[in-house]
């Protein structure tokens, strides 16, 4: 029987900010501290734009990425950004990409799935190379967090960061395995930032700028329980056990969140890559860039599978299981 047609990556890239501002930084400008921090996160540094942008970081990343594929631009029949930060409402920050890498012959997209923005592109990408409708795509994950969070509170702008990762995808007969993904849109407000509110001749509004809001407690109990679910799903779909997996590369959320699935998946902590420490949470900019700091090292060999996954803004969660 043929192989069925899937994507594989076959190149990362990632790019950070050059400004490093760790807990002890924050101290000087909030009541907190490195302990308090780390303590209940395991976070311990960020990095944040001075003169950075999400899509120059972005064309950065994907710079990098194409030339670890040996991929050229204009071999891209596709571009898909998952962000929820782009620098305009539109052009998307996609549209950005394509020019800045003058990928001529690629459709271009933005994808607004939060933290789980990076997976959803990876799985739309999937479908239009399973569907016969291109061969080879960058998929990006990038985010500017610090311009839409609230400075002065403590509980949750010391959690975010900024930066960008991104992957070369191509058709072929092995890579992605297994998906999941799904919404609840009930419980979006549990983590929400409000949008430009109108203004027009029927409409006048004078509001004060909206920053990210968020019940921590809830969207803590959303992830604990729905990834080791979906992580499951996707074993069951492809016959594997947890132990099958050589890496989990989830969204740098919280510590206590990775050891939770870890515990639930019974799975020892070693298998949990963590940028978190250093990254702080990126949201969609979280897989992409662990995935690449994880490529760089080495830590990768062909045949190894790993399973991938973001949780978070929506409410929504996506998994992907791969062959690398």
């Amino acid at each position: 029987m043929e192989n069925r047609l899937t994507s594989r990556i076959i190149g990362t890239g990632s790019c950070l900010p050059e400004n490093v501002v760790t807990n002890d930084d924050l101290s000087k400008i909030m009541d907190t501290s490195d302990e308090w921090i780390s303590s209940r996160t395991g976070i311990r540094k960020r990095h944040l734009v001075k003169e950075e942008t999400t899509a120059g970081m972005s064309i950065e990343a994907g710079k990098r990425a194409l030339q670890q594929a040996g991929v050229s631009p204009e071999e891209l029949d596709l571009i898909v950004v998952g962000t929820l930060t782009g620098d305009y409402i539109t052009p998307s920050t996609a549209c950005e990409v394509q020019a800045g890498l003058g990928a001529i012959n690629a459709t271009a997209f933005d994808i607004n799935a939060a933290c789980s923005g990076f997976i959803f592109g990876l799985q739309t990408v999937n479908a239009y190379i399973s569907a016969g409708m291109c061969k080879t795509a960058l998929v990006i994950g990038a985010e500017t967090l610090s311009k839409i969070v609230d400075w002065n509170d403590r509980s949750t702008c010391v959690l975010f960061g900024d930066g960008a990762g991104a992957a070369v995808v191509k058709a072929d007969t092995m890579g992605v395995l297994a998906c999941d993904h799904g919404s609840d849109g009930a419980k979006g407000m549990y983590l929400a930032g409000l949008n430009r509110t109108n203004n027009n001749p029927l409409i006048q509004t004078d509001k004060a700028l909206q920053y990210v809001q968020m019940d921590g407690q809830e969207v803590y109990k959303f992830a604990v329980s729905t990834v080791p679910a979906s992580i499951q799903k996707v074993l069951d779909q492809a016959g594997l056990a947890p132990e099958d997996i050589k890496y989990y590369v989830l969204h740098q959320a919280n510590l206590r969140i990775l050891q939770s699935v870890a515990k639930r998946l019974k799975v020892p902590m070693d298998r949990f890559p963590i940028s978190l420490d250093h990254c702080g949470n990126i949201s969609a900019g979280s897989v992409p860039i662990l995935l690449d700091e994880v490529n760089q090292k080495g830590m990768l060999q062909k045949g190894d599978k790993i399973i991938m996954s973001g949780f978070g803004g929506g409410l929504t969660w996506g998994t992907c299981l791969i062959e690398w």
